[in-house]
């Protein structure tokens, strides 16, 4: 499960209210795509579902559970400038959190678990598109195949919640495309709820299943820091889009999606 319950939550800094009376179910294996201005708590509010920021008020629930304090393999994420460590290879990247998670005080694992990982690892560095990666460092990757390997690196940990902060706004369109169907793949065969922060309109209408809108109604200057922004529209798309279910009016557009195995940005094309 990966129910997510907001309740009456604030955000404050000191004198400055960033968000106030943010109140929100967001059901198991839900999109959720997060719009509003610059500077409206978008980016606050993902902060504080990955844990690096707590409400001053209010409270997070994940599945009926208070949401720890802290980030954890729980929750996966994927920012816009690419998360990844140029030091190690492709491979490396995603098999850090295994290491990580099973020795803190090395990061390595040895003998059979070591193996299992590894297979974990190349099968999702493949499900990303990746195959044949595995060797090479991230400034020998493309934009839209380093972000591949972000998704993968979060991925690999299994996450209840995958929290995406503009992922895809520093790709041209023609590959954030081909990462758009990634995704949708991925959404629908991991069970996983995404809740996602953008600015492009058409982005979040493409993948979502609801769009959540947040809005400062008091922004005047003199406003600004005694008023937060709010929720001030949350729409459900229509026709449904269920994760793992193809739409009935839309099945190619709002289905899952079979990998090709063939990338705009594979190697061979972007040598």
């Amino acid at each position: 499960m990966s129910a997510i319950k907001i309740d009456n939550v604030w955000k404050e800094y000191g004198d400055q209210i960033v968000l106030e009376n943010i109140s929100l179910d967001i059901e198991p294996r839900a999109f959720v795509a997060l719009v509003g201005p610059s500077g409206c708590g978008k980016t606050t509010f993902l902060r504080m579902l990955l844990g690096q920021e707590r409400p001053t008020r209010g409270s997070i629930l994940l599945d009926g559970e208070p949401l720890p304090h802290e980030p954890g393999p729980d929750r996966g994420v994927v920012f816009q400038r690419y998360s990844v460590f140029p030091h190690l290879t492709v491979l490396g990247n995603v098999l850090l959190g295994k290491e990580m998670q099973g020795s803190r005080l090395t990061a390595k694992l040895f003998g059979a678990a070591r193996r299992q990982a590894v297979d974990e690892a190349r099968t999702l560095i493949a499900e990303v598109g990746l195959a044949g990666s595995e060797d090479k460092y991230p400034a020998q990757l493309s934009g839209g195949m380093q972000q591949r390997l972000a998704l993968a690196q979060a991925l690999i940990m299994r996450p209840k919640v995958l929290l995406l902060d503009e992922p895809f706004g520093a790709l041209d369109p023609g590959i954030r495309a081909e990462i758009h169907v990634l995704m949708k793949r991925l959404w629908h065969e991991a069970p996983m709820t995404v809740v996602m922060v953008t600015h492009d309109m058409r982005e979040a209408f493409t993948l979502a299943t609801r769009v959540i809108a947040f809005e400062r109604p008091r922004d005047r200057p003199e406003e600004k820091e005694r008023y937060g922004a709010i929720i001030s529209k949350d729409i459900t798309i229509w026709p449904p889009r269920r994760a793992g279910e193809a739409s009935l009016i839309r099945p190619d557009r709002d289905g899952p999606v079979a990998s090709s195995g063939k990338h705009r940005d594979d190697p061979v094309n972007c040598p």
